[in-house]
């Protein structure tokens, strides 16, 4: 059997108030302050991971400031007898989304010595889009001092014989269960059950089965959270403390049934909608009609064009990401955010200088292949449903 590649944490979950403690991953709703004037208005002053994570809408909100007081209510909350701990525990987790559809995952830990974000990387865990090394250092300020990790990270596994995670719905019953409760705003309902070790067992060996016979040791993916999971990584090495090796993770099978790949789409803020529109096509060529033609849907104040062009990259994504990169890198007036879900672009871009655009995604069978041989994928590339069906923050452990 191979080493153990998925373990057990000492799992912090709040005593109460389940329906006000958890809150949504921190990388959504970026340009909608509405969303957390509505977070902030459901919380009130319970207790909730909305005090101890940092929503990056806020992330040039006087950080240091925020930071201070997120690491201080840290302290409170683990004085204050907020949490029961479940020593050396996985949590089978059900989360119903609000088509009704149920997705199902293992909460436990990973070893951050088995993650690489490098592209091109063999290693058991990797990312599937670029890193983007700018993005990390902010992390790291927020992480360094932390008392206490709060995951919104996924992890995919390739396994189509449902050998995993699917057995644990029928056995459930036989479970502890530690919560069911409503999320907020939308986010649909959540249960969670404690896994013994009997089961953890089964699980750690049927992982080991999945890559057992495969040249390519390719076990995780990060399906969400590859910033966060990459910031872990450098404070491990910063501070080499044993609990940091470690990240807690959720981890989900590519093939859920509920599981579905949505593009991210782009939106640039203050621009010349029609300029940006005529410069990609003159620097690719003009528009191309051709079987293998990508087409790009562009919106700006209430109005709408389509452009078709000739691929730079597999998926229409990367076409558009290696133009704007190259583009944006001396027009630093011009900001760009990654949006989920059309309606959110048509909203955003009603606003004047403002331009969004809308392309075909990548299916979920594509994406084990593709990393195997190409590496990472341009960042941001999919997600995996709508920005309500993200990983709420529920569970928590000690890292220090």
């Amino acid at each position: 059997m191979c080493k153990e590649m998925f373990y057990p944490a000492d799992i912090l979950l709040p005593k109460s108030g389940f329906e006000k403690w958890a809150v949504i991953a921190c990388d959504q709703f970026t340009s909608q302050q509405e969303y957390w004037d509505e977070v902030e208005k459901t919380v009130g002053c319970a207790p909730s991971a909305l005090r101890i994570t940092l929503p990056e809408i806020f992330l040039e909100d006087n950080p240091d400031r925020r930071i201070e007081q997120i690491n201080l209510k840290m302290q409170e909350y683990l004085d204050g007898q907020v949490f029961d701990e479940y020593k050396h525990s996985m949590i089978y987790v059900e989360r119903k989304t609000g088509d009704q559809k149920v997705r199902r995952g293992i909460v436990g830990l990973i070893d951050l010595e088995d993650y690489e974000y490098t592209n091109g990387t063999k290693a058991l865990i990797r990312a599937t889009e670029q890193t983007v090394l700018e993005r990390i250092p902010p992390r790291v300020k927020i992480r360094k001092d932390a008392l206490v990790e709060m995951p919104h990270i996924m992890l995919l596994i390739d396994d189509p014989e449902f050998t995993v995670i699917e057995p644990l719905q029928d056995e459930k019953s036989g479970f502890e269960k530690v919560y069911d409760f409503e999320l907020m705003l939308g986010g649909g309902q959540i249960s969670g059950y404690i896994l013994d070790d009997l089961v953890q067992k089964r699980i750690q060996s049927a992982l080991s089965s999945l890559i057992e016979d495969k040249e390519d040791k390719f076990l995780f993916a990060v399906g969400d959270g590859n910033h966060s999971l990459a910031t872990a990584k450098e404070c491990y090495k910063l501070s080499g403390c044993e609990l940091a090796r470690y990240a807690l993770v959720e981890i989900v099978n590519i093939h859920d049934a509920s599981l579905e790949f949505e593009p991210i789409y782009r939106v640039l803020f203050g621009v010349n909608a029609e300029k940006v529109i005529d410069d990609i096509c003159i620097s690719l060529g003009g528009e191309y009609h051709g079987e293998d033609a990508q087409v790009f849907e562009c919106v700006w104040e209430g109005k709408k064009r389509e452009i078709s062009l000739k691929p730079t990259a597999k998926l229409p994504v990367g076409t558009l990401q290696t133009f704007l990169d190259s583009y944006l890198k001396d027009k630093p007036e011009i900001k760009i955010d990654y949006i989920h879900g059309e309606q959110s672009v048509y909203d955003l871009c009603n606003a004047k200088n403002t331009l969004g655009f809308i392309f075909k995604g990548m299916t979920k069978s594509e994406l084990f292949d593709a990393i195997s041989s190409d590496g990472s994928l341009p960042r941001k590339t999919f997600s995996m449903g709508h920005a309500v069906d993200k990983r709420y923050y529920v569970e928590s452990r000690k890292i220090k």
